[in-house]
């Protein structure tokens, strides 16, 4: 049995059938692209606000044992590592110093008092700048 060899049309691709491919493929990401970073946006945002409220129970948690939230002075750090200043201290009220830190890369933010609440704890979003909306809007425990 003797194998043929391709002739030289069958034997691969043509510059113009990879450049309609790859027309393809640009249009896709094209149309994809902005789709897939608009929930990149939003679940940074949903991230924030489920740690939020964490970092929030965990000061209520704090204030039950020691009788007030932590200081400004203290911040939140006071929910990781045993402040000087709280006798009756349980924690540590959180597991990781990392969970003190918004989907950015930026410290939660804390005011006690607040303008809010009792304490405020928030994050001033992507764009790190009071206000914003999409992915750069702030989100806070009110």
């Amino acid at each position: 049995m003797k194998l043929m060899k391709p002739s030289r049309r069958e034997a691969g691709f043509t510059l113009l059938e990879l450049l309609v491919v790859l027309a393809i493929m640009g249009l896709l990401a094209a149309i994809i692209a902005p789709q897939v970073l608009k929930y990149l946006g939003t679940s940074r945002t949903q991230t924030a606000r489920v740690q939020i409220q964490n970092i929030t129970s965990a000061l209520e948690l704090y204030k039950l044992d020691v009788g007030h939230y932590p200081t400004q002075v203290e911040g939140l750090n006071a929910l990781v590592t045993d402040p000087p200043t709280a006798p009756g201290w349980n924690g540590p009220y959180l597991r990781k110093e990392s969970a003190l830190k918004d989907p950015w890369g930026e410290p939660y933010l804390y005011k006690v008092p607040g303008q809010h609440g009792e304490v405020d704890v928030y994050t001033l979003g992507s764009d790190k700048a009071e206000g914003g909306t999409g992915e750069a809007q702030d989100v806070g425990n009110w």
